[in-house]
């Protein structure tokens, strides 16, 4: 796929046009409220690439009272693919706060002038997007399809996802582009969010594999984490981004729990992917909750099937939301992947491994030994589970 190519001047214009943005809408009036007059609720769902986090950001997306777009700030990293990660923070961060307000012009320094609904990166994902009044796929409480909503929703006015966004009470995005939560503090003060945050986590041996059936798709983004001025890194073998992600998480989950900001309490959750496939109704019902949501009988319905199919999926559908076995999934890596490579995943992520509640295996017959649980219960070792109800001592 062709993509554009941009100079640094160019980039670094667009940065700061992007700062000006910021500022200029931090002085517009806010957006009236839902429909209901209820305060707005946001949510960020943070976590990095083949971490569940597709199939997190379906269980909100899914949800009737739900505006969910995945990824919006892939255009930013498709735009500026030659900067890093950590000089294109701001611009994420400022275009994810005007999605949150429902102000979809952000999009205009990505996206051609005239435009659909189809070109929002993903845009299928989002059952609001299929649902009136950007479309009428499906009706607006019923669980939508992304191969009945392409042909029927991809020519649709853009306009109209501004629209669908003011009419739902909460507004919800998935992103894999923050490597700290530092960047995100100005979000928890703005008086126009009300802000919660969850943070997806994965056993970093489960991503390497998952990464490995994806290496081709993931070549751009590889590329602006490890920072190459626009040089797509496909092959790894030193397992530099997957070094990168672990202390990325090991930032986020240290900073929320160690010495939070004031802002941040009670509005941060830690989500092990792990959780979520044991017990998945359950631990759902809980991330509801946190946001303020409620789980319905259909919901409850959906996840059972989706989290109940046979085996781990196939390749094709690396990046679906599918019918699976959620367990099967989870544990896939401990068949797929040699034990050297789990060995040197073990010694980049070992804070990681620690502080998020892994267990490491020091042989095969471990590794192969499903009867040995690697995932350690909540709040054992120094792992720390963050929930909306926590009592934190002040700073």
């Amino acid at each position: 796929m062709w993509l554009r190519r941009f100079s640094s001047t160019a980039v670094t214009a667009l940065l700061l046009a992007q700062t000006g943005l910021l500022l200029f809408l931090v002085s517009r009036p806010r957006l009236p409220p839902p429909a209901n007059g209820e305060e707005r609720v946001h949510v960020l769902v943070l976590s990095s690439w083949r971490s569940g986090s597709s199939f997190v950001g379906q269980l909100f997306s899914q949800h009737p009272d739900v505006f969910y777009l995945m990824e919006p700030a892939w255009h930013v990293w498709a735009a500026l693919s030659q900067g890093s990660a950590l000089a294109l923070h701001m611009a994420v961060r400022d275009l994810v706060r005007s999605v949150f307000l429902c102000d979809m012009d952000v999009f205009d320094a990505y996206l051609p002038w005239r435009r659909n609904l189809s070109d929002l990166f993903q845009w299928a994902e989002s059952r609001a997007l299929c649902s009136p009044p950007a479309c009428s796929a499906f009706p607006r409480g019923a669980i939508s399809s992304e191969a009945v909503c392409k042909p029927l929703c991809a020519r649709r006015p853009f306009g109209l996802a501004q629209e669908a966004c003011r009419s739902y009470s909460h507004v919800v995005l998935k992103e894999v582009r923050f490597f700290n939560l530092q960047v995100l503090y100005p979000l928890l003060s703005d008086p126009a969010l009300r802000l919660r945050i969850v943070h997806l986590v994965r056993d970093p041996r489960a991503v390497l594999r998952s990464r490995e059936q994806t290496a081709k798709a993931l070549a751009r983004d590889n590329g602006i984490v490890l920072g190459t001025n626009g040089k797509w890194v496909e092959a790894d073998p030193e397992l530099r981004v997957v070094r990168e992600v672990c202390r990325s998480h090991v930032r986020i989950a240290e900073a929320a729990t160690h010495k939070p900001p004031p802002a941040l309490r009670g509005r941060y959750r830690l989500v092990r992917f792990e959780d979520l496939a044991r017990a998945p109704l359950p631990e759902i019902r809980e991330l509801y909750a946190f946001a303020g949501l409620s789980l319905t009988p259909q919901l409850e319905a959906w996840i059972h099937n989706i989290t109940h199919g046979v085996g781990p999926g196939a390749r094709r559908e690396a990046f679906k939301t599918t019918s699976r076995d959620a367990l099967n999934v989870s544990q896939a890596w401990r068949h797929a992947l040699p034990f050297s490579k789990i060995r040197r995943v073990q010694e980049l992520c070992a804070g990681a491994l620690q502080l998020l509640g892994y267990r490491p295996v020091f042989s095969e017959d471990e590794q192969r030994d499903l009867s040995l649980d690697l995932v350690l219960p909540r709040g054992q070792s120094s792992f720390s589970w963050a929930s909306s109800t926590a009592q934190r001592p002040g700073p």
